[in-house]
């Protein structure tokens, strides 16, 4: 597949740009750089598993026969007894014995590049914006912090199941007026990845804050899609 090829796919979306009361105020065409890429799901299932894989404490830990307390001496003598010849009671079989192959303190992160990670970024975004589920917002305007507020202004844009909802980090207001209501999932935008889009229903920005505004078109996640495919091609006729 050429990367000409790749460009003349990208999907041309747009979405109506509403205002706090849920009235239209204008529409926006979505970057199809970033809104316009037809998903990889086999790039997307990797990325994910990755970071899941990377939230894992690993820190589940068990005891071997070298670590529990007790041996030294042999249980009973080796002959006389009528029973099978025993070495120490911290062996695996015993009550209270070491434990055999356990778990132990260890690392689950997985490597992942930088631009597979941006591309599935990307992959998810287009996936909910194709399919009606990204909600663009002019602005949130909260002076006061009221939970009431912020579920009128749900109400009025008609938002329903899981809400990923992309703030500024410095938008105070907005953030403490949203954060105790169950179905919103508040993120940064700097830590906006393709989990959380993947896993929620309605995908929220405002228009300062959506990815490719007022920037140039970039052919990168495109490049990247190329390559990735390319190997996957390659790997099938081996």
């Amino acid at each position: 597949m050429s990367i000409a090829r790749v460009e003349r796919e990208l999907v041309k979306v747009s979405v109506t740009k509403r205002n706090q009361k849920g009235e239209e105020v204008g529409t926006i065409d979505l970057e199809p750089s970033i809104f316009g890429l037809q998903a990889n799901i086999a790039l997307l299932h990797q990325v994910v598993t990755a970071q899941l894989a990377a939230a894992r404490a690993g820190t589940q830990s068990t005891k071997t026969r070298a670590e529990v307390s007790g041996g030294g001496a042999k249980p009973f003598r080796q002959k006389g007894t009528g029973r099978a010849r025993q070495g120490s009671n911290r062996s695996p079989h015993w009550t209270g014995g070491g434990v055999a192959l356990g778990p132990k303190p260890r690392s689950y992160r997985q490597r992942t590049p930088k631009k597979m990670i941006r591309l599935a970024l990307f992959q998810s975004l287009s996936d909910r914006a194709q399919s009606g589920a990204v909600v663009v917002v002019d602005e949130w305007s909260f002076p006061n912090i009221k939970t009431k507020d912020a579920v009128a202004a749900l109400k009025a844009l008609q938002l329903e199941g899981k809400v990923l909802l992309v703030v500024d980090p410095y938008d105070y207001n907005t953030i403490r007026s949203f954060a105790n209501i169950p179905e919103i999932q508040l993120i940064d935008v700097e830590e906006l990845n393709a989990y959380d889009v993947l896993r929620s229903d309605v995908v929220v920005f405002t228009e300062g804050l959506l990815p490719g505004a007022g920037e140039e078109p970039d052919a990168d996640g495109a490049v990247v899609e190329v390559a990735f495919e390319a190997s996957d091609s390659e790997g099938g006729e081996d």
